[in-house]
């Protein structure tokens, strides 16, 4: 497998797969391609054997220096179970760390368990809720 930064062709590829990785849920609107062509330093593309197996979008925050944030990851539905996401967000976590940054933030939605559980494991802590965001679980991690 190989982990390379996302390319603004990457878009033409990821958007017509993005619903069906996901079941048939129209996801593929939340990931424009200005994401392929603005955030290149800080997303990801994991390959094998020239095939798009899975992709991490994310970017420095330009309000809070000293974080960044995930917008959006998906591994290939038969790909999953074997790190491919902990790959990515390792990249990840490498590119915000070169770049001085220290936190990273995400969100999900509440029905997601496995997301949720997901990214639990990967150390991240889930932020207090509030009126204004009980349609989303806020997440944190902090780097070393």
């Amino acid at each position: 497998m190989k982990i390379r930064s996302v390319e603004g062709a990457d878009y033409y590829v990821i958007s017509p797969l993005i619903n069906a990785w996901w079941n048939g849920r129209q996801m593929s609107d939340m990931l424009p391609k200005l994401f392929f062509d603005h955030f290149q330093n800080t997303s990801f593309i994991a390959e094998e054997k020239g095939e798009i197996i899975g992709f991490l979008i994310g970017f420095l925050s330009q309000s809070h220096m000293n974080e960044a944030y995930i917008h959006f990851v998906g591994v290939h539905p038969e790909y999953r179970g074997k790190k491919i996401g902990k790959q990515l967000y390792s990249h990840f976590f490498d590119a915000i760390k070169q770049n001085g940054r220290n936190t990273v933030r995400c969100v999900t939605s509440p029905v997601n368990k496995a997301s949720i559980a997901y990214h639990t494991k990967m150390g991240f802590e889930i932020e207090k809720r509030n009126k204004e965001n009980q349609d989303k679980i806020l997440f944190i991690k902090y780097l070393n």
